[in-house]
């Protein structure tokens, strides 16, 4: 596998030159709402939902009948402002649930929108209360489970919600440690997942008596949590590291306190799971290595899997069932083109094309994503994903190195409009999953701890010096970007190896570790200790991880964007670094969005920053820019 990656990489370095890159792609393109997105059917699978803009390029959702075509939806919200992203059917078939917060503040309200009668009525509605955890089941269609803050800031306790009369009881409270709860087959909370103060997990399960017993420990090396119930509440499905490298899919039984292994990959984490709703069974696992790659555990799905796997190019996931499991629709994700989604009949094994969710990227030249890996100088192997543009020959071209957030996250193959964005101008988009990132297995993961600014940012360090080695890229016009930590990571680059990079541009990047953990959100404080053993915790230590405390070393140009709004990465870690370039009379440019959080949402927003980013890139690394021109609507403030 490595062989091969390693030659299509050297392949594509080895093109012919051609003559000049495409077409500037337009960036309403590459970052403004999709057309259609995230179908969802029906439980009934009597009708299809989706997302949409209005007349005033607001993310709606739409419904129409499965025999008509999508444009003949009408849309059943009426946001007024944000656009909706996340939704969900109930499975009375006559509502459909959503998530909003606003501007950007993450206290997420549950919404229901009553698809006959074109009405909404918000469920949770309690000023500054977040809603995390959402449960559904076909056999209670008129109830929901959720999770609310509304007791403490910090702790989510299960709520159950009737949708005919929008009553809310407290059903499940919690001790003081559980990220989430679980419910059984009967719908009763039955489960958690918790995180111990040594930063261990540990999963519990309620008996018949009503006490809850512990059925997995784990150390603060390794991660457990409950993944789902059997049929009955003496099985239950765990994913975990202990005696393994990686995450890998098991099979609890309770009372014997027996373990099965289900699913595992020696060097890659578990990603997925899809779990059958009636026998609770999982039916297929997935593992996202430099693509994602599906085992089908069940003979029930295996000809489904082998059907879809030729309906289109990508990688593909199943992202709605009808309540008989007879027809789903299947999302297809692939690099160098739109999402595509289809409704796939399990008994003819036919699918059927849907839609794309933007269309005018089929209309124009988009790059390949190259899967590659490196040695780090510690001899750690380092896997990433490089983006070449199009048209012209590799060979010392200008680079941005694009910093996934988390930083327990990935970066993973697909379309991304950030990427194509920066190929298309003339840059290569080299992104690294540095050690930390996730997917990889505990010991990846764990080479990161307390390593902030040190050896995760070497790994970012060596992925430039191993293109510019093979003369890929110009290692004097290379710029550090990202989001989150990759703001953090951008702003690290410009502190600590000033001479590294030609510019950066930080989204939302913390500038001071201290003050970071001292104001992030109540409830995250269950995974205080996970930040405490990752990060550290000694303030002296923290500091020195801090750029805040080395603006004064920043010798290049840096670009910031924030949302006033952000309630993990508050908008004082944007102030200060620039308060102090400032002091320090160093060139930065700092906008700020007041309607805006952890991102930008607004494709308004979105479209004005990266306007602004695009002419500072160009400036200070020579790329291709797009003129500005007039962006209605955004609410960007050059401070």
């Amino acid at each position: 596998m490595r062989a091969a990656i390693a030659s299509l990489l050297v392949a594509a370095f080895a093109a012919p030159a051609f003559a000049e890159l495409p077409p500037l792609i337009p960036r309403e393109v590459l970052f403004g709402n999709p057309e259609k997105a995230g179908p969802q059917i029906s439980p009934d699978g009597k009708h299809i939902a989706y997302l949409r803009p209005d007349d005033k390029n607001v993310l709606q959702v739409w419904v129409y009948p499965t025999d008509k075509k999508a444009d003949d939806a009408v849309a059943v919200t009426q946001d007024p402002k944000r656009g909706i992203r996340q939704f969900f059917w109930a499975y009375d078939g006559k509502h459909l649930l959503y998530l909003q917060d606003k501007g950007g503040d993450e206290n997420f309200h549950l919404f229901a929108a009553d698809i006959g009668e074109k009405k909404t009525r918000e469920l949770t509605p309690f000023d500054g209360v977040r809603v995390q955890g959402v449960e559904t089941d076909k056999q209670f269609p008129n109830e929901i489970l959720v999770g609310l803050n509304k007791r403490n800031k910090a702790l989510f306790d299960m709520h159950r919600i009737r949708l005919d009369t929008g009553e809310v009881t407290l059903d499940t409270e919690n001790p003081g440690d559980v990220m989430g709860f679980e419910a059984d087959a009967k719908f009763q909370v039955r489960g958690s997942t918790s995180m111990l103060p040594d930063g261990g997990y540990e999963v519990r399960v309620k008996a018949d008596d009503g006490k809850w017993k512990t059925v997995k420990k784990v150390g603060a090396d390794d991660q457990a949590q409950l993944a789902g119930f059997g049929p009955d509440a003496n099985t239950v499905w765990l994913i975990h590291s202990a005696d393994a490298n990686a995450l890998r899919l098991v099979k609890l039984d309770v009372a014997a306190g027996k373990e099965t292994v289900v699913a595992e990959d020696k060097q890659y984490d578990v990603s997925g799971a899809m779990i059958d709703d009636d026998k609770r069974i999982p039916l297929a696992v997935s593992f996202t290595k430099a693509r994602t790659e599906w085992t089908v555990l069940d003979d029930s799905v295996k000809e489904d899997f082998a059907a879809l796997a030729k309906v289109a190019r990508g990688d593909f996931s199943v992202g709605s069932k009808t309540k008989d499991d007879s027809k789903w629709i299947v999302a297809y994700v692939a690099d160098d083109g739109p999402a595509s989604y289809y409704l796939y009949d399990r008994k003819t094994k036919k699918a059927d094309f849907l839609f794309t969710n933007n269309s005018k990227l089929e209309k124009v030249k988009l790059a390949q994503m190259q899967p590659f890996e490196f040695k780090a100088k510690d001899g750690l192997t380092v896997h990433g994903y490089a983006t070449l543009p199009v048209g012209v020959e590799a060979k010392n071209l200008p680079a941005v190195l694009l910093v996934h957030g988390g930083p327990w996250a990935r970066d993973s193959w697909g379309y991304s409009g950030m990427v194509q964005w920066l190929a298309n101008r003339g840059y290569v988009c080299i992104q690294v999953n540095f050690r930390g990132s996730t997917g990889y297995g505990k010991a990846f993961l764990n080479a990161a701890n307390k390593e902030w600014s040190g050896k995760m940012h070497q790994d970012l360090l060596d992925a430039v010096d191993h293109f510019a080695a093979k003369g890929v890229i110009d290692p004097k016009k290379t710029a550090i970007a990202g989001g989150s930590y990759g703001g953090y990571a951008t702003l690290v680059g410009l502190t600590f190896t000033p001479e590294k990079f030609a510019c950066g541009v930080d989204i939302v990047g913390p500038s001071n570790l201290n003050t970071l953990l001292g104001t992030i959100p109540p409830y995250w404080a269950p995974m205080k200790a996970m930040f405490t053993k990752r990060m550290g915790e000694d303030k002296d230590f923290l500091e020195k991880c801090s750029p805040l405390y080395r603006a004064d070393q920043i010798t290049k140009p840096l670009l910031i964007g924030q949302g006033a709004n952000d309630p993990r990465v508050k908008q004082a870690e944007s102030d200060q670094i620039v308060e102090a370039m400032r002091k320090n009379k160093k060139e930065v440019q700092y906008v700020l969005y007041p309607d805006e959080g952890h991102g930008f949402a607004r494709p308004e927003n979105r479209l004005h920053f990266f306007a602004v980013s695009e002419q500072f890139l160009a400036k200070h690394l020579g790329g291709r820019a797009e003129p500005v021109g007039e962006i209605k609507g955004h609410s960007g403030q050059m401070k």
